[in-house]
């Protein structure tokens, strides 16, 4: 690879970073920001079922919206171009992000998200096709797995974010400290800009766009398009409920856990409340670190077992790690470390749809057909945290309703199994132009 080959990699790895970055700030602020949104007091027991409840919902509204600007966006990049389109979702979540610290009551909050998740789904589509069609054929794997473990690190990255606002600089003040976490959803802005500078237009792409038809998204389904988009679409469906009902409810299983062991050694407020903040992050850590080394693993897996065996494998280590999670009794500490697996198997997986999505589909539907495929399955996906959310208001001890409800999510991609014999094998095949 070549140094401008690796320059659109780094735009595209920054763009899908910033991308988790700002679509799950919420996610680790909705402790503080919820109860306080409602009027509620912080750590009592309404404001936990408050929390799960909204946790639930709002991430199932920013799945649904993530999805609708997947389709529209990854339809927009086919017809206007891969920069353009990156340049224009990534200023749109950054605003959109940035713009919820300012919001006074929950539902402001809400019209925020969906503004923000537009762009957060146009991203990937952009951004995946993009590193597709630059990079050498040989590197397709490699480039794609990399571009992905951007999602890791901008998880690290706010979990950074949170810890040091929330449980460093402005721990006595969780009513407000979730406010300055949201201003630093403004940060890709400038990473946008930059894009704009030092990136152009994918030649294969010019060439192609010049002489063909506009695409339409119901090609995706003709005959000769069917079975791809029905390969891609159920391995994400799958992929992506295990996902988001795992990862959603990581700060509220870390915060539940934390409290009832502050509450056991008879913490004060504001050494509980530094408890809380560490455990977030902890459990948050062990599930990127978890997450990184997986993406990386689907290099080889890949490679050598093949794109199906590849899926099969993956499958069957998410569904042991959360049912082993969830159902076993543990001590509250380890039960936060053993996200680490989950990490490395339920999120390792997503290493993988950076290369394989793009390959499934010819240049002239290779965004829209990768968007649709990867963010249609939201709309479902989106249902898993709203049930497991809803699930967990139901019980008198709302932590282990939670820990219940994900324990049933383990059975998720052991279903996915089934799915398996539609994938299309793209081992060893060229880019389709």
């Amino acid at each position: 690879m070549n140094g401008y080959q690796w320059t659109v990699l780094l735009a595209a790895w920054l763009g899908w970073g910033f991308d988790i970055f700002d679509a799950l700030l919420f996610n680790y602020v909705a402790p503080n920001c919820v109860p306080t949104l409602l009027g509620l007091t912080i750590g009592s027991p309404q404001a936990k079922s408050a929390t799960l409840f909204w946790t639930g919902l709002l991430t199932s509204i920013l799945l649904v919206g993530w999805a609708v600007g997947g389709i529209l966006f990854g339809k927009v990049a086919d017809r206007i171009g891969r920069t353009k389109t990156l340049l224009l979702t990534m200023s749109l979540y950054a605003l959109g992000t940035a713009s919820c610290a300012f919001a006074p009551n929950i539902w402001v909050l809400v019209l925020c998200r969906v503004l923000a998740s537009l762009g957060i789904g146009g991203e990937w589509a952009a951004g995946a096709s993009m590193v597709a069609e630059v990079v050498p054929e040989k590197r397709r794997v490699e480039a794609g797995a990399i571009l992905y473990t951007a999602s890791p690190l901008g998880l690290f990255l706010a979990t950074f974010i949170n810890f040091q606002v929330a449980g460093v600089f402005f721990k006595a003040s969780p009513e407000t400290s979730w406010r300055y976490v949201f201003l630093f959803g403004l940060l890709p802005a400038g990473v946008a800009f930059l894009v704009r500078l030092f990136v152009k237009e994918p030649e294969r792409w010019q060439t192609t766009a010049s002489s063909a038809l506009p695409p339409q998204i119901r090609e995706l389904f003709n005959r000769e398009n069917l079975a791809l988009t029905r390969s891609g679409l159920l391995m994400a469906v799958t992929a992506l409920l295990a996902w988001w009902s795992c990862n959603a409810f990581i700060p509220v299983v870390a915060t539940g856990l934390a409290q009832v062991s502050a509450q056991t050694q008879g913490l004060e407020r504001i050494a509980t409340l530094g408890r809380v903040e560490e455990w977030k992050a902890l459990a948050t850590n062990c599930f990127n670190w978890g997450g990184l080394l997986g993406t990386l693993l689907a290099i080889p897996a890949a490679k050598y077992l093949g794109r199906r065996l590849m899926f099969q494998v993956y499958f069957a280590l998410s569904g042991v790690a959360v049912l082993a999670t969830f159902g076993l009794d543990l001590e509250p500490i380890t039960r936060l470390y053993m996200y680490f697996p989950i990490g490395l198997t339920v999120f390792g997986i997503f290493g993988s749809f950076t290369y394989y999505l793009p390959e499934l589909f010819p240049t002239r539907l290779r965004a829209t057909g990768s968007g649709f495929c990867y963010n249609a399955g939201r709309v479902i996906a989106a249902g898993g945290p709203f049930l497991v959310g809803y699930i967990a208001t139901q019980g008198a001890n709302s932590l282990q309703a939670a820990i219940t409800a994900l324990f049933w999510t383990g059975f998720v991609p052991l279903v996915g199994l089934l799915f398996t014999p539609w994938v299309i094998e793209t081992k060893g095949r060229l880019l389709a132009d």
